[in-house]
């Protein structure tokens, strides 16, 4: 689900459910810990709603539910998405964040990667090594050098990226 909201460019929705299934919040005072009665560092596969175990977690160190958190933060929260040797920038961030670094490993190279959230901006820019590229997608080469990525996000062009997704609901 929160996938589907960070298609949407629901950015705010994407952090509030992103944090109600952080387990690190569910251990952030002592009755926290007493609730959830699980490790506060693995992700629980269940979180129980009905008394008498209401807050409880269930299902620790379930890896496929770890997977996807991983996957949801780096693809759909940061908005990195590799295929094949291109790298696709649409991060659905909160709005607190002016930006964010990313060093990211493409087999033996290394990518210093920032992201600044411009609102007044009209189009994304992205810049790989002080070269203008096209739109929000960089090429990864595998040449062992390290490289710098800035990344300048407006509003606008990421919401339409974004829209290539067409989620049209049932009433």
């Amino acid at each position: 689900m929160i996938i589907a909201f960070a298609r949407l460019g629901n950015n705010k929705r994407v952090w509030e459910l992103l944090q109600l299934i952080n387990p690190v919040n569910h251990g952030l005072t002592a009755g926290d810990i007493n609730t959830y009665k699980v490790e506060p560092y693995v992700l629980a596969a269940d979180v129980y709603s009905l008394a008498p175990h209401a807050g409880r977690g269930g299902w620790t160190w379930y890896t496929g539910s770890a997977g996807w958190l991983y996957r949801l933060i780096i693809e759909s929260l940061l908005g990195l998405q590799q295929v094949g040797n291109q790298l696709t920038f649409v991060p659905c961030i909160p709005e607190e964040w002016g930006s964010f670094k990313i060093h990211y490993r493409y087999k033996n190279t290394l990518y210093h990667i920032v992201i600044t959230q411009n609102r007044s901006s009209e189009k994304t820019n992205a810049v790989l090594d002080d070269i203008q590229q096209q739109g929000n997608v960089i090429t990864l080469t595998d040449d062992g050098t390290d490289h710098q990525v800035d990344i300048t996000l407006s509003r606008k062009s990421a919401a339409q990226q974004i829209n290539k997704y067409t989620l049209t609901p049932s009433l």
